[in-house]
């Protein structure tokens, strides 16, 4: 029996699970961001967008002995633990949260909102068209990942779909039709992810066209 499903379990578990994560994360920390005043606030901002400009590549051995110490290693864990905060996602919530006035956010404080019930009842619904775009950058940069499984993990039963497509290609090479469909399965979610989140994206980029 082909692990191949288990492998496309593998790859949907970790990229819903990271893109769930991020969105989280991100909207959060851009609520904070925008809405509140703290010591060091610019400081640790410009910190975040430092991080956005180093590559992977060059954390990669760090990344992976944080992931082996917290045992995590031959794991999915290791591959959704160190990518549940997102630099430009929280760089991105921040902007659209900014645009959101102040007022909004005063007026529920005084009839009595918390400041968690404001971020689930007012700034959630407001960042949807960021959000819907965020998810699908998120989701398509980890489905996508094939360095990060390819180090943290060993075991072929783990494999997401980018290393498993390349070892099941090398093992089925002669066979075409295989390889065509495994390769088509590989681009259904995605597909599917960017259709259902079609219209949102769409406004988030007119949005983002207008603000320019």
């Amino acid at each position: 029996r082909s692990p191949f499903f288990q492998w496309f379990g593998n790859s949907v578990v970790v990229a819903c699970s990271a893109t769930l994560l991020v969105l989280l994360t991100s909207s959060l920390a851009g609520y904070v961001f925008a809405k509140y005043r703290f010591p060091g606030k610019d400081l640790l901002f410009w910190l975040i967008l430092a991080s956005m400009m180093v590559p992977f590549t060059v954390i990669m051995i760090p990344n992976f002995l944080i992931v082996n110490a917290l045992g995590l290693y031959n794991s999915l864990a290791a591959l959704i633990v160190p990518v549940m905060v997102s630099g430009f996602g929280i760089y991105l919530c921040r902007n659209f949260c900014e645009d959101i006035p102040d007022s909004v956010c005063e007026a529920a404080k005084i009839d009595g909102a918390g400041d968690f019930y404001i971020y689930l009842t007012i700034i959630l619904p407001l960042l949807r068209p960021c959000l819907a775009s965020l998810a699908i950058f998120t989701f398509l940069d980890s489905w996508n990942d094939y360095l990060r499984p390819l180090i943290m993990l060993e075991k072929v039963n783990n494999m997401t779909l980018p290393v498993a497509l390349s070892f099941f290609t090398s093992q089925h090479g002669s066979d075409l039709s295989a390889t065509m469909a495994a390769a088509s399965l590989v681009m259904l979610p995605v597909t599917i992810v960017f259709l259902a989140f079609q219209k949102y994206f769409t406004q988030g980029i007119t949005m983002g066209a207008v603000k320019g």
